[in-house]
């Protein structure tokens, strides 16, 4: 970052639909690498272009952040798919007493307007997208991580089949921590990788896994781990959605991830839903692979490589 930069965005806007300024800091949380938007000085940039999540208590919470961020009459232009929360974005932003103009391109409503002086409302939505605990007591987290308030039905699964580990091993797309448990219960497990795109999944599994063996790294799996090999075993219950539609490869590519991870010998513990189409691409990089559970439209798959 350098003292020049007076634009930030938050995710990939297509560009067919709003123009994001040449040089804006990225920020979104599912970027590695990108600047956290809550680090941000109040008042500090002059153009704010935002990508809008679907969740509602998630976008307030990004809305606020980009107004808090802005300067007085600072230019704030957001897009959301019509039918992923655009309908409902002049309601929100008027919310914070924005005066606001529309447009509607590629089906998604685009809102634009400039910060007040004395945006209303920003305290009671920052608030409400902050890190929190879920019942107040139980382990952190944050609105807009996968399955941010409640177990999920998979990773519930994969938790009752998992056996004990031993060795080196990673949990690839961790989220805030949860099966990260139960792997470290066995005290043969001598290091345990936590892997996610989204750092705000990675802060609360900070918070949630305190433990000397544990390692955390904001990467996308796609990519590549450099830092990681030859592992005894890798859990995962890899996403299968992204820009709001299912995308199977993504979940394709998480296995072949993991296989290229694990030593020979080396075990994959897979959780996914039954309709997903992986079980080509565990024969293509594994010399097993075993159903374990298949109940509640899930599977629990181990792959041995």
């Amino acid at each position: 970052m350098t003292d020049t930069v007076s634009a930030a965005v938050y995710g990939f806007p297509p560009r067919e639909v709003i123009e994001t300024p040449r040089g804006a800091m990225q920020t979104a949380p599912t970027v590695p690498g990108a600047q956290p938007l809550e680090a941000l000085t109040d008042a500090s940039m002059d153009a704010f272009v935002v990508l809008a999540p679907a969740g509602a208590v998630e976008r307030r919470y990004v809305l606020a952040q980009a107004l808090r961020v802005l300067k007085p009459g600072g230019r704030l232009t957001v897009a959301a798919p019509k039918d992923r929360g655009g309908l409902r974005l002049k309601k929100e932003l008027s919310g914070f007493g924005c005066k606001i103009g529309e447009d509607a391109r590629r089906h998604h409503r685009i809102c634009m307007t400039l910060r007040p002086e004395t945006p209303a409302g920003l305290t009671e939505a920052l608030a409400e997208g902050a890190p929190r605990r879920i019942d107040g007591e139980g382990l952190w987290t944050q609105p807009g991580v996968f399955s941010w308030d409640r177990l999920d039905t998979g990773t519930a699964l994969l938790m009752q089949a998992l056996p004990a580990f031993s060795g080196a091993g990673a949990d690839l797309g961790c989220g805030i921590g949860v099966l990260a448990h139960q792997v470290l219960a066995s005290p043969k497990v001598t290091n345990l990788a936590l892997v996610d795109i989204d750092r705000r999944a990675l802060d609360a599994a900070r918070r949630n896994v305190d433990d000397a063996r544990v390692s955390f790294s904001h990467a996308d799996i796609r990519l590549g781990l450099p830092e990681l090999s030859n592992l005894d075993f890798v859990v995962s219950n890899p996403p299968f959605h992204e820009g709001g539609g299912e995308d199977k490869a993504l979940g394709q590519a998480f296995i072949r991830g993991a296989a290229a991870l694990l030593k020979k010998g080396g075990v994959l513990w897979l959780v996914a839903n039954r309709h997903l189409p992986y079980e080509a691409v565990l024969a293509d990089h594994f010399a097993r692979v075993r159903p374990v559970v298949d109940q509640e439209g899930f599977k629990v798959l181990e792959a041995v490589k």
